[in-house]
């Protein structure tokens, strides 16, 4: 019986705990303290990656502007050869010039603004499931547990990262999520590492964070 159960739980779909997926693949944070406490050494190329905020605007995107520009730069994607950077239901506007002085290309840039957070799942999980994204980030106040699961079912079988930022309060309910973290606000500003694919719990102070991404 050991044979079959070791074959099964070697299959790169069963989890572990803190075992990591012999062929994790990640792309660089852009952040190389984040990276160092990462599984993998940085974001899951494929899958649910929750980032929970105590409010919207408290560095969110700026956690992930390296990673936006990796995307920018990348010549892989759909029919032409270069894919969305899809934003569906952001609380703000983005703002161009902005971005554009972050290296992201604001061309490749797809918004949607759907109304109310079951659109947004919806419509999140169709970005995921088209042959024309390369990265689609979501914003919701409210995720149902089975919606979350087809959001990482379906980054998971096609491929994509998904980001979605949800209140801190949603971590009062567990999640699919591949990668689940909380980036804490005011005086004690810390990224924390509340769940991970073969890695631990960790905390990293905001300041060293993107010390090096300043400097």
């Amino acid at each position: 019986m050991k044979q079959p159960l070791d074959e099964l739980l070697s299959h790169p779909r069963i989890w572990r705990g803190h075992h990591a997926p012999r062929d994790i693949q990640t792309w660089s944070s852009g952040h190389p303290s984040l990276d160092q406490v990462l599984p993998g050494g940085g974001w899951p190329r494929s899958g649910l990656i929750e980032i929970l905020v105590e409010h919207w605007g408290t560095g969110e995107l700026r956690l992930i502007v390296p990673l936006l520009k990796h995307f920018s730069r990348s010549e892989q994607g759909a029919a032409d050869g270069r894919g969305w950077i899809t934003w569906i239901g952001p609380p703000y506007v983005p703002y161009a010039p902005a971005l554009a002085d972050a290296e992201i290309d604001i061309a490749r840039i797809l918004l949607v603004h759907p109304q109310g957070d079951g659109e947004v799942l919806w419509a999140t999980e169709q970005a995921l499931r088209s042959a024309g994204c390369e990265v689609v980030l979501a914003w919701a106040e409210i995720a149902a547990d089975q919606h979350l699961r087809r959001l990482q079912l379906a980054a998971g079988e096609n491929g994509l990262p998904v980001i979605l930022f949800r209140p801190v309060r949603s971590l009062e309910t567990a999640s699919p999520a591949a990668l689940r973290l909380h980036l804490a606000a005011g005086e004690q500003a810390r990224l924390a590492i509340v769940k991970s694919r073969g890695g631990r719990p960790a905390s990293l102070p905001i300041r060293d964070l993107f010390s090096r991404i300043d400097a």
